[in-house]
Formats: structure tokens, C-alpha cells, sequence
């Protein structure tokens, strides 16, 4: 009986301690979403182990920063959305090298154009991730024989056009469970934790030490980071 006990005590911590938490209360101005990231497709001969972990979203008062920084090399790819200033920016770092793209009018964020051709429907279902009421859409490819792939988003955090120059403009909120198809790679997010905290302006702003490089090249660099 002790040993069921003990195996039920821990099954009950191993569920609520990867259970996702909400810290700071809804409709919040500013803070941090962190999301795990589950690899999927094919990514070359670059071991998973080396490829960032997680991703962070910054956001502060409709200003967004995505952020995904793995431990090798200080390596990383991140995009800024600094609606009020005009800032649309790509950037990605590898050791010593750090290089930026900024958008167009008009333009996507690099690194997603194999998501081109996706149709977005939005469903009627409802969910709650991280204590957030989150709505549902559906994401299909006419390449890919009817599969669908799933996204949750919430209008309870206070970022205006979080989506803006990204795949899923047209969705409303902030995305909670959603997906990006990076070159043959598909990574998909799943929101862990939602902070209120104090996220400084400057984060928001153009990085001075990197050098601004064309669109084609920053794409390739991407494409390289994930298929190493």
C-alpha cells in the first residue's frame, strides 16, 4: 500500500510539475511567455541537443520580441516588432557573427517561406493554456493532402497585431500552441510558463553591433542553423 501510495505522489508531481503556469494574472502590458519547442522533420546532421531549447516572447505595450537562443555558440535567431518605431527586424547570431535583415513594407519575417500557400480557418473551439481563454484556429497546405495543423491563441494578453510580419497575421492574439516550417524542419510551441515582469525599452530597439545583410543571405543562414 506504501508503494502505491508513493507511485501515486509522484505521478500527481510529475503532472502538475510540467503543468503550464500563469504568474502575474491576465490581460498584462508587459512581460515574458516562454514556450518548449518540439523538433520535427528533417534537420541534417545537427544533433537536437544543440538546438535552442526553448523560445522566449518578450512584449511590452504592442512591442514583441521572439527570441530562440541555443547554447552552442551562443547561436540564435530572434525577430523584433517594434510597431510604434517602424522596427521589423531579423536577426541571427553564431559565435562571432551577427547579422540582421530589416523588413520591407509589406514583407514577412525571413525564414518562413515554406509556409507560403498556408490557409488559416478558424474553428469554434475553445481551450485554457497557462489559465488564459484561448481560441482556435486550423492551419492546411494544399501540398499536403488535407493535414491539419492545430493553434491556440489568446486575446487576454495585451499585445496589439502581436502576429504582424509573420505567417499568422490574420489570427488576433497571442499565440499560445502554434507552429513554423523553417526551410524542411517543422517546430512546433507549446506556451510553458506566462510572466509579468518588467521588460526594459530597449530591448525593442535595433541592435547597433550587427551587420545588415540581404534577405537572401539571412535566409541561408537560418536554413543552415537548422540543417547543420
Amino acid at each position: 500500500m506504501r508503494f502505491r501510495y508513493l507511485l501515486f505522489i509522484a505521478v500527481i508531481f510529475a503532472i502538475t510539475g510540467y503543468s503550464c503556469k500563469q504568474i502575474g494574472g491576465k490581460y498584462l502590458n508587459q512581460g515574458e511567455i516562454h514556450y518548449n519547442i518540439d523538433y520535427r522533420g528533417n534537420f541534417g546532421p545537427m544533433p537536437k541537443e544543440l538546438l535552442p531549447k526553448n523560445l522566449i516572447v518578450s512584449f511590452k505595450n504592442d512591442k514583441i520580441l521572439f527570441e530562440m537562443i541555443s547554447s552552442f555558440g551562443n547561436s540564435g535567431i530572434f525577430n523584433l516588432s517594434n510597431q510604434e518605431k517602424g522596427i521589423f527586424d531579423t536577426y541571427f547570431s553564431l559565435f562571432s557573427l551577427k547579422y540582421f535583415y530589416p523588413l520591407k513594407p509589406g514583407e514577412q519575417f525571413p525564414g518562413f517561406e515554406a509556409m507560403n500557400g498556408m490557409v488559416v480557418t478558424k474553428t469554434t473551439k475553445t481551450s485554457v493554456i497557462c489559465g488564459f481563454n484561448c481560441k482556435n484556429a486550423q492551419a492546411t497546405f494544399p501540398a499536403y493532402n488535407g493535414k491539419v495543423y492545430e493553434i491556440w491563441y489568446t486575446n487576454e494578453i495585451n499585445v496589439k497585431n502581436p502576429n504582424t510580419a509573420t505567417p499568422f497575421e490574420q489570427i488576433d492574439g497571442v499565440l499560445m500552441s502554434f507552429f513554423f516550417f523553417l526551410g524542411p524542419a517543422e517546430l512546433h510551441f507549446n506556451a510553458e510558463t506566462v510572466y509579468k515582469k518588467e521588460i526594459p525599452d530597449l530591448a525593442f530597439e535595433r541592435r547597433e553591433k550587427f551587420m545588415q545583410v540581404s534577405r537572401e543571405k539571412i535566409n541561408k543562414f537560418i536554413n543552415q542553423m537548422i540543417s547543420l
